[in-house]
């Protein structure tokens, strides 16, 4: 993906998640890692900015250490992505990051639990695979990413690498080899997290033989 079509990307998709209620006010960031023939760095949704009126041109452009070359601020999770990115490689083409304050997901949070959601339906568990909660730190906390980078480590040495974090009483950061697709994951993991809720309690997770099954039909990562 070019520079200019990563813009234009970054911006469309916020825009839909805006519109859709995945974020509201100024909550939430993107960022892309551009292909080295592009000059390689990154783009990176400005710090405070509303993802439902982003303007291309003023996307902070960061070179290969995250350093700011030209647009407005970059955002003040600039920290996580870039540690997000370095761990995710390993297992993945990780090209794009978002993160937002979804709803459901945050409430999930608010009481103690060591993931996010039990393998519920089989497209949570096709397209998404586990999401670890990382416990709470301030917004912006360095702290933050360490504990993600080492997170990613963890269950990719495992055998099952992740698409996906969630930061307690924040919201998830998610990752894939676009926005589009990082999008989607972030849809699918909010609309679960919102099915869990409706079910109240705990909702009959699928058995390990059913798992089992996506795993070979599927390759889910579970």
């Amino acid at each position: 993906m070019n520079e200019s079509l990563a813009r234009e990307e970054i911006c469309r998709v916020g825009r839909s998640l805006f519109e859709r209620g995945y974020v509201h006010a100024t909550a939430g960031n993107i960022s892309v890692r551009l292909d080295e023939d592009e000059g390689g760095g990154y783009l990176m949704t400005p710090t405070d900015a509303c993802l439902g009126f982003l303007d291309p041109a003023r996307l902070a452009r960061l070179d290969a250490d995250g350093r700011q070359i030209a647009g407005d601020p970059a955002s003040k999770t600039l920290a996580l992505h870039l540690a997000t990115y370095a761990a995710a490689r390993r297992f993945d083409r990780a090209r794009c990051i978002i993160h937002t304050h979804s709803v459901h997901c945050v409430a999930l949070t608010l009481k103690p639990r060591t993931e996010l959601l039990d393998p519920i339906t089989p497209y949570f568990v096709m397209k998404v695979g586990h999401v670890p909660v990382i416990p709470y730190r301030r917004p912006g906390d360095p702290e933050t990413a360490s504990l993600v980078a080492a997170t990613i480590a963890r269950y990719g040495e495992a055998g099952t690498p992740i698409r996906a974090v969630m930061l307690e009483r924040l919201g998830p950061n998610v990752w894939h080899d676009a926005p589009a697709a990082a999008m989607a994951v972030l849809e699918e993991i909010e609309e679960t997290a919102r099915l869990a809720w409706l079910a109240r309690g705990a909702p009959r997770p699928l058995s390990e033989t059913q798992i089992d099954e996506l795993r070979r039909a599927f390759a889910a990562r579970w």
